[in-house]
């Protein structure tokens, strides 16, 4: 792959990264709730589930999505019945647990890691995106390196901006802030991830 062509994947994919959707909620909540190591197991694994599916595109299951139907929805139907468990979980969490001395709460790390990669998994759009964006890119006779440079590209970018999100959302007094105020908090990641659920569905 010519730099050029690189670059221009890697600002495609960073614009797309950096778009608010229900990734950011779950990394956001777990860091809130457990800390900077479960934000970066989240990020880590939110990460691996979009490199999964960058590898599946480019085996061809965008295609499949695209023109099954039943697939798609099948796919989106999953999709909201976990968001829509996120936002129970957050409307229904316990906020004094999330205090104890202002170190890991009640999300464990396979937890976060779990949350992480079905997020990223779950999500039939982001196969959708792929196919848009992997079309401007892939020919025919590349090379298994060039593929895997486009897909490991992918992950790379999720991981580095949402590690700089936990990074800084995970210095002591801002997150102490946000713990003191986690009752809040939960409320607006349940309106976020409610907000999320129906986008999907519709």
């Amino acid at each position: 792959m010519e730099l050029t062509a690189w670059l221009s994947l890697v600002t495609i994919c960073i614009f797309g990264a950096m778009t608010p959707g229900p990734s950011l909620v779950v990394v956001l909540k777990n860091t809130i709730g457990g800390g900077r190591s479960n934000g970066l197991v989240t990020a880590l694994a939110q990460a691996t589930g979009v490199a999964i599916y960058a590898t599946l595109t480019v085996l061809g299951l965008a295609v499949l999505i695209q023109e099954s139907p039943m697939v798609f929805n099948a796919i989106r139907y999953v999709s909201i019945v976990f968001i829509l468990y996120l936002a129970y979980q957050a409307f229904t969490a316990k906020s004094g647990i999330s205090k104890i001395d202002g170190e890991a709460g009640n999300v464990t790390l396979a937890q976060s890691a779990r949350e992480g990669l079905m997020i990223a998994f779950v999500n039939p759009k982001l196969a959708i995106f792929f196919l848009a964006l992997f079309s401007q890119f892939i020919q025919t006779d590349a090379s298994w390196t060039q593929n895997a440079v486009m897909i490991a590209t992918v992950g790379l970018v999720d991981f580095i901006w949402y590690t700089t999100i936990v990074l800084t959302l995970s210095q002591k007094g801002f997150l102490t802030a946000l713990r003191n105020n986690i009752h809040i908090v939960e409320k607006i990641t349940g309106v976020a991830l409610l907000t999320v659920a129906a986008r999907v569905a519709l």
